[in-house]
């Protein structure tokens, strides 16, 4: 269960997986939600929920790495890497590593933001985080598109990652996806 096996991710990888997965989605539709809404408290509530999510995928991913480093992903199966051509084995590595780096990056580009907004990411109403740069009007302005650029990319990486989930599961059939399945 917890240790690695030659077919079958470990019962702590696929559970950081299926949590950073819903995680996304959910801060995601509501970072899209809150962000047209008029300002209110039910607006500074879905704020500081968004934030929370985001310092949450920040840890997990934190996390996330750490288990892999101490529990690496089983190979390939030998029949999926005769049957994977070049180009597809560098697209999932390359997806893959930047999966990670967009769930490190858009979080901290976040708390970026929030602190140069002047508004401190208060962790479950409780912890109070430092800023992580100082507060600044210009420095607001400058970070905030590159919060929502880079959420997109990370989007625009999920919709990769699920596509080729798709291609193994509808088309190749060939177990590839159970091995990430609780």
């Amino acid at each position: 269960m917890f240790e690695p096996n030659r077919h079958r991710y470990t019962l702590p990888a696929i559970a950081l997986h299926w949590l950073l997965a819903l995680g996304l989605i959910g801060t995601f539709a509501m970072g899209l939600y809150m962000s047209d809404l008029p300002l209110s408290p039910q607006r500074l509530r879905l704020y500081n929920w968004h934030k929370w999510a985001g310092i949450c995928i920040l840890l997990l991913t934190l996390l996330r790495l750490g288990w892999r480093l101490k529990s690496p992903p089983p190979p390939l199966p030998q029949a999926v890497m005769l049957a994977m051509p070049d180009w597809q084995r560098i697209v999932m590595h390359a997806t893959h590593h930047l999966l990670y780096l967009m769930c490190l990056v858009v979080p901290l580009v976040g708390w970026a933001y929030s602190s140069a907004a002047g508004f401190p990411v208060v962790l479950f109403g409780l912890w109070q985080l430092p800023d992580f740069v100082p507060v600044g009007k210009a420095l607001a302005e400058l970070i905030k598109p590159w919060h929502e650029a880079t959420a997109w990319l990370l989007v625009a990486l999920v919709l990769l990652h699920v596509a080729g989930v798709v291609k193994h599961v509808v088309f190749e059939r060939d177990g590839l996806f159970r091995r990430m399945w609780p």
